[in-house]
C-alpha cells in the first residue's frame, strides 16, 4: 500500500481536505483523509509514505464531448461568425481527405489521445463517424465511450441505417475501459424516424449512453421552427433534403422531448440557444448538458448561458469539442472559460462538472469521478503555489499541462 500526502485532497463529493492523504493499493483507492497529528508522527500500518509536494490531488478529468477523428483539422478551419459557415468549411476540409482511416488521420488521433492524457483527462466521450478512434483508445490509458454518430436526414430505410450501425458496433471488441454506443448528430441532420430507431436501439442496453448536438446555433432553432434558413439551404445543396419533412415548430429541445428521445442517459451537447423552458425540460428528464464554450465561440454558435444551466438544476458536464474548433484538448482551459462566463457559479460546481458529472453521464462513475474507497486511483497531482488558500478557485483559473502529473505514474 502507498499513502500519498499533499497539501490539498479534492474528493469532489465533499469539500477539499487540507493537509490530506490518499491510500492506494493495486490501482484502487483504499482510504483518504486529513493527516492530523497522529499522521505527523508516522503511521504504523506498513504503508509506503510519499510526499507529493505542493500539489492538489483530484480525480482525473472527463472530456465528455470531443471528436478525436477530427484532430487532423487542427488550425485548418478558421473561426466563423455564423455556425453554418463553419460547418461548410469543415465539410470542405474533410472532403479533401478521401481515406477516413489514412495515416494522417490515425497519427492525429494518436497525438490527440496523448494530448488529452497530458492535460489530465481520464475519460472521453468521443464522437466518431467512422469508429476509427476505437482501436487507438482501446490501446491508450483513457477510458472512453466511442459514440458512433449517425447523420442521415433523408433515407428510405431508417431502421436499416441504424441496424447497420449496430452491427458495426457489435463487430468491435469492447473492453472494461472502452465501450461503444450510438449518437444522433443533431435534430437538423437526422430524420425523425432515424432518431426513433436510434432511441429503440439504445434502449436495448439499459446502461448505454447516447449523445446528440442540441440547440447549438440560431440556425438550428430557425430550422426546427420554420423549416427554412441556412440549414435548409445546406441540406438542399448537399442533396440531403427530404421534401416530405414537416417542421415540428417549437424549439429543438421540445422536438426531441416530444419525440421521446430525451432521458437520463442522453448527453445533450452545447445548449447555447436553450430557453429557460428548454432547460426545465432537460432537468426534468435528467439529461446531462455538455458545454464546450471555447468551441462555441470559434464556430459562431455564441456564448453558452452557463449560469442559467446551473440555475436550472441541469446536470452539467464539460467537453472541449474537436481540434477543428478548439485550440487544445485541455479541460482545465475549458473550466477557465466557464469561470469567466459564469462568475457566480461556485468553483466546486465547475470541478464537479469536469469530473463526477461527466463520469456519471458516460457510465463510468463506479470507477471514476470522485476520490472514494474502491474507485480507480487514476488521480491527478496538480502543482499549485504553496500559498494557495482557495484551491478550487485556483484549479478553475487555468491549469497548464506542465503543472499536471498522474499519481499512479510517480
Amino acid at each position: 500500500m502507498i499513502r500519498y500526502h499533499a497539501p490539498w485532497i479534492l474528493p469532489i463529493s465533499e469539500p477539499p481536505i487540507r493537509d490530506g492523504w490518499v491510500a492506494v493499493q493495486h490501482g484502487r483507492i483504499i482510504a483518504y483523509g486529513a493527516l492530523g497529528p497522529a499522521g505527523r508522527r508516522g503511521l504504523a500500518d506498513g504503508a509506503r509514505e510519499i510526499d507529493l509536494g505542493d500539489v492538489a490531488v483530484l480525480p482525473g478529468l472527463v472530456n465528455a464531448h470531443t471528436h478525436l477523428e477530427l484532430s487532423y483539422l487542427r488550425d485548418e478551419v478558421p473561426p466563423a461568425s455564423e455556425f453554418v459557415s463553419w460547418i461548410r468549411a469543415v465539410i470542405a476540409a474533410r472532403r479533401r481527405r478521401s481515406n477516413p482511416s489514412g495515416p494522417e488521420i490515425l497519427d492525429a488521433v494518436d497525438r490527440g489521445v496523448t494530448e488529452a492524457v497530458a492535460c489530465g483527462t481520464a475519460i472521453v466521450g468521443d464522437i466518431s463517424n467512422t469508429l476509427v478512434t476505437f482501436g487507438p483508445l482501446a490501446r491508450s490509458p483513457l477510458a472512453a465511450v466511442v459514440f458512433y454518430e449517425l447523420i442521415r436526414f433523408n433515407t428510405a430505410d431508417p431502421a436499416g441505417v441504424v441496424a447497420h450501425a449496430c452491427r458495426e458496433i457489435e463487430a468491435l471488441a469492447p473492453t472494461e475501459r472502452v465501450r461503444a454506443s450510438l449518437a444522433a448528430h443533431a435534430p437538423y441532420s437526422v430524420a425523425p424516424l432515424v432518431l426513433r430507431a436510434i432511441r429503440l436501439a439504445v434502449d436495448r442496453d439499459p446502461f448505454a449512453p447516447c449523445s446528440v448536438h442540441l440547440a447549438e446555433s440560431t440556425e438550428e432553432v430557425e430550422f426546427i421552427r420554420s423549416g427554412g434558413g441556412p440549414w435548409r439551404a445546406l441540406l438542399e445543396e448537399l442533396g440531403s433534403w427530404d421534401p416530405a419533412w414537416v417542421p415540428p415548430g417549437g424549439t429543438p429541445v421540445q422536438f426531441l422531448d416530444d419525440s421521446g428521445f430525451l432521458d437520463a442517459r442522453v448527453l445533450a451537447v452545447h445548449g447555447v440557444q436553450m430557453t429557460p423552458a428548454d432547460l426545465e425540460r432537460l432537468a426534468g428528464r435528467g439529461s446531462t448538458l455538455v458545454t464546450c464554450p471555447r468551441s462555441n465561440f470559434h464556430t459562431g454558435a455564441g456564448a453558452p448561458p452557463i449560469e442559467d444551466f446551473y440555475g436550472a438544476g441541469v446536470h452539467v458536464a464539460v467537453g472541449t469539442d474537436s481540434l477543428a474548433s478548439a485550440p487544445d484538448l485541455n479541460v482545465f482551459a475549458e473550466l477557465a472559460t466557464m469561470r469567466a462566463l459564469a462568475p457566480t457559479v461556485p468553483a466546486a460546481s465547475l470541478l464537479d462538472s469536469a469530473t463526477w458529472q461527466g463520469a456519471r453521464a458516460l457510465g463510468f462513475d463506479a470507477d471514476y469521478g470522485t476520490i472514494e474507497p474502491g474507485k480507480s486511483a487514476r488521480l491527478l497531482a496538480v502543482a499549485i503555489p504553496a500559498t494557495t488558500v482557495d484551491v478550487e478557485e485556483y484549479l478553475v483559473s487555468g491549469i497548464e499541462p506542465d503543472q499536471i502529473r498522474w499519481v499512479d505514474e510517480l
